[in-house]
């Protein structure tokens, strides 16, 4: 695990990513008799390394897999609490259809009692009342890919009334067939809505592309997209990490810094 998480960091160091929000399944392992231990304590060496020696900040967020029952996640939960300090939050993955939010109320209730930070993938193909039943039910603070809320204007008006974060992985929506093709995809919409979304990476290994080959597939495809939006993204998702305000407000003003010298240059 430590290997795996490793390699993820100096592929992320390569794309100047200054900090990581790692989703893990425990339960993919644990079900094959893999301690949980094994898996947080190598994921977290890693974590502590990549800002040792890459000046990365990571951390780590516990998912859920959504098509196993409620039961098994709150095993997992507690499973995990002797760990609770190498992680920061909890998360729903895996296919939404068929396994709704709400079917996780009970141990995302548990989470929030432990202080952790709540996430869950809705709305990708799942439809928008998914995303709704994550932040009313689940009472998460971020959303993951939440593309589906186009089909809701109510919803999309809520989304971008309290900013709730979503972590949008373009590649994944294609390869996932979200949308067809990459200049089908509805992140500018998202963007003129007024919504804080950004670009992620999913699951880079599988889906076939890390943060830079997500933002370069996007904007590529979508020519309205430019400089205001990549700002606009990338702002987003500082907006969205789980970090300290001074932290959060010092990396904003790095990289309000560095679009100004572009601007400046370009204009130059």
């Amino acid at each position: 695990f430590f290997d795996m998480a490793w390699a993820y960091f100096e592929k992320a160091a390569t794309d100047h990513v200054v900090h990581a929000e790692l989703f893990f399944d425990p339960q993919t392992h644990t079900e094959r008799g893999v301690d949980i231990g094994v898996v947080i304590n190598g994921l977290h060496r890693a974590c502590r390394q990549a800002q040792a020696q890459l000046g990365i900040s990571a951390s780590l967020i516990l998912c859920f897999l959504r098509h196993l029952s409620e039961d098994a996640a709150i095993a997992t939960l507690q499973a995990a609490l002797p760990y609770r300090h190498q992680f920061i939050g909890v998360g729903l993955d895996s296919s939404e259809r068929g396994h709704p939010p709400e079917k996780f109320a009970r141990v995302f209730a548990q989470a929030k009692a432990l202080g952790l930070h709540l996430v869950a993938h809705a709305g990708e193909e799942g439809p928008p009342a998914y995303i709704e039943a994550a932040l009313d039910v689940l009472q998460v603070q971020r959303i993951d890919h939440g593309v589906r809320c186009v089909e809701s204007p109510a919803l999309v008006q809520r989304l971008a009334a309290s900013r709730v974060p979503l972590t949008v992985c373009p590649l994944s929506n294609v390869k996932l067939c979200v949308y067809p093709t990459m200049a089908d995809h509805q992140l500018p919409a998202l963007l003129d809505a007024g919504l804080c979304a950004m670009v992620n990476s999913d699951d880079p290994a599988y889906f076939g592309g890390y943060l830079n080959d997500n933002l370069l597939a996007t904007f590529n495809a979508l020519p309205q997209l430019g400089a205001a939006q990549a700002h606009a993204l990338l702002r987003n998702s500082f907006e969205a990490a789980f970090v300290p305000p001074a932290q959060r407000d010092a990396w904003i003003a790095q990289l309000d810094a560095a679009f100004a010298q572009a601007a400046a240059d370009v204009g130059a």
